[in-house]
């Protein structure tokens, strides 16, 4: 039985972990937060440390939050890439970009470590139901050996082409989730400074021609002022960032797509790190004079 070590037990990581434990993988796995690590045990996941976990394991599966924590784990001197066996697979689920992808390819190779991008799409509650996108790049033998992996964490699977291929799909769709995010609360906006009520307006777009995932989910969140805190403005505005990067790096020329950016950069300088990434569509409400959760009451 193909024994696996998961790197990174968050919200995102618990869920694909304890998934893999109910395929009937053995599962051993470390995150720095001891909740997160107590939730996974529960789940059937054996706490390891990071050393023992990387010398056991036949793969090491990381979810981690972005390329900065994945060079870090994959090229430190003691980390993953010189303490694995020969033969091992690194099975990476994270965000990253490509200058880090290429990096660390060329480090795995040099260890005889097969490095496979697999970053995820679908959010904590995919994550704990197993419904996950995962889009795959890396060397077909390899990506198809481990395809039972991948179908414990996920609903859709595809194997776009070599290392890299995963990171840039990840990422270029991801984009579309923000971007309809700031074009959403503008329309509500417009309709709201039009008199409809920010509950019917949004009820309405939900049921027109620019209905979405992003109207049903995070239209009543934004409603209701709760702006989703599951996932931080910090991680929105580094996918942005990363979007952008990897834009100059293929030379696509992406205007729309920088002025979104800069959104989700300025609302992490205004509210901080840790606050919800929904709080992008405040700045909209507060610049109109218009906050619809204080409008419902």
């Amino acid at each position: 039985m193909t024994r696996i070590f998961f790197l990174g037990l968050g919200h995102m990581g618990g869920g694909m972990a304890a998934n893999l434990v109910k395929a009937g993988f053995d599962v051993d796995g470390f995150d720095p937060n001891p909740a997160m690590v107590a939730r996974a045990a529960d789940a059937g996941v054996i706490a390891l440390d990071t050393a023992d976990g990387f010398a056991t394991a036949d793969v090491v599966m990381s979810s981690l939050p972005g390329p900065v924590q994945v060079a870090s784990v994959g090229l430190e001197d003691d980390g993953l890439l010189e303490t694995v066996r020969p033969g091992t697979s690194w099975i990476d689920l994270s965000t990253n970009d490509l200058e880090t992808a290429r990096r660390l390819a060329t480090h795995a190779a040099g260890k005889h470590v097969t490095l496979i991008d697999a970053p995820v799409s679908g959010g904590p509650e995919g994550a704990e139901a197993g419904t996950l996108s995962v889009y795959i790049g890396g060397p077909a033998e390899a990506v198809q050996k481990h395809w039972s992996i991948f179908e414990a964490i996920g609903a859709t699977i595809d194997h776009l082409g070599d290392h890299g291929a995963g990171y840039v799909a990840k990422i270029a769709q991801v984009t579309l989730c923000y971007t309809q995010t700031i074009t959403l609360i503008e329309a509500l906006m417009l309709g709201v400074k039009g008199g409809v009520a920010p509950a019917k307006m949004l009820e309405l777009i939900q049921n027109s021609a620019g209905s979405s995932y992003v109207a049903d989910t995070y239209g009543p969140e934004i409603v209701a002022g709760t702006y989703d805190p599951s996932f931080s403005i910090h991680l929105a505005a580094k996918d942005m960032r990363l979007a952008m990067e990897m834009a100059a790096s293929v030379g696509a020329d992406l205007p729309f797509m920088a002025r979104v950016a800069e959104r989700y950069a300025e609302t992490e300088r205004r509210y901080g790190s840790a606050a919800p990434h929904l709080l992008a569509a405040q700045i909209t409400e507060t610049d109109n004079g218009h906050i619809f959760h204080e409008e419902q009451s």
